[in-house]
């Protein structure tokens, strides 16, 4: 822990990423707000489909030795890929997996796409989707919109990232898991002009991209939806009107 945030332990399958009395935000599974000793990032085996999603996490970090409860990401990539980077007062922890991408095309752009159905917020069930999972650890205190804006930054750096490489912004199964230490330093904001708000995004960068690489090592990623056999781009087109 001395040279980054999280004390890190891969069991099969199961990465743990320790930090005591951790304040989470997460869009994982049971997602939202709370306190906790550590997050997890899970590997799902090929052919997975079960949809009692936080009875499965209890399994599998109980068989994995992990006896602290904690706010968890799903996904089909395997733990040998994931990456770490550490900036300043920030960790982060990535998984990448880019089979089920998804775009937002500019206003009647189109594009062929396969539309992933169902809720998208639930991590997939089949083996041939992919999901890109980040985990963030900062050792300053972060009131609770700054958690939210450091979320928020979290996610604005991955797409950046990724429209550098592909075509698209992200996939159809994305999550987020952002930490802080209520005992650190305060840190009153996490936007992009901040420190910890510079090192994440230095660090989502970074990392994802290291993930990608470990991921992909023969380059041979999809480079938009249109090549990928799952994903979805959003076409639809709103109604917008003055405000009155």
């Amino acid at each position: 822990m001395a040279n980054g945030v999280f004390e890190t332990t891969i069991t099969d399958g199961v990465l743990q990423a320790g930090r005591p009395d951790t304040d989470w935000l997460s869009t994982g599974v049971d997602g939202g707000r709370g306190r906790a000793d550590a997050a997890y990032n899970i590997t799902v085996p090929t052919g997975w489909n079960d949809t009692d999603l936080s009875r499965y996490v209890d399994r599998r970090t109980a068989a994995a030795g992990f006896e602290i409860d904690g706010p968890a990401l799903l996904t089909g990539v395997e733990q040998r890929h994931a990456r770490r980077a550490v900036l300043d007062p920030v960790e982060v922890l990535v998984t990448a997996g880019l089979s089920n991408p998804a775009t937002l095309p500019p206003q009647g752009a189109a594009e062929s796409s396969t539309t992933v159905e169902g809720d998208s917020t639930t991590p997939d069930t089949t083996d041939h989707y992919g999901t890109i999972n980040i985990i963030v650890g900062t050792t300053r205190a972060l009131p609770p919109a700054a958690l939210a804006s450091l979320l928020a930054g979290v996610a604005e750096a991955k797409t950046a990232t990724l429209s550098h490489r592909t075509d698209f912004t992200g996939t159809t199964s994305d999550a987020v898991i952002v930490g802080s230490d209520p005992t650190g330093e305060p840190a009153q904001f996490a936007g992009s002009a901040t420190m910890v708000g510079q090192a994440a995004r230095a660090c989502v960068r970074d990392g994802l991209t290291a993930a990608v690489d470990a991921r992909y090592p023969d380059g041979e990623l999809p480079r938009s939806v249109a090549d990928a056999d799952y994903g979805a781009a959003t076409t639809a087109t709103a109604t917008v009107s003055t405000l009155k």
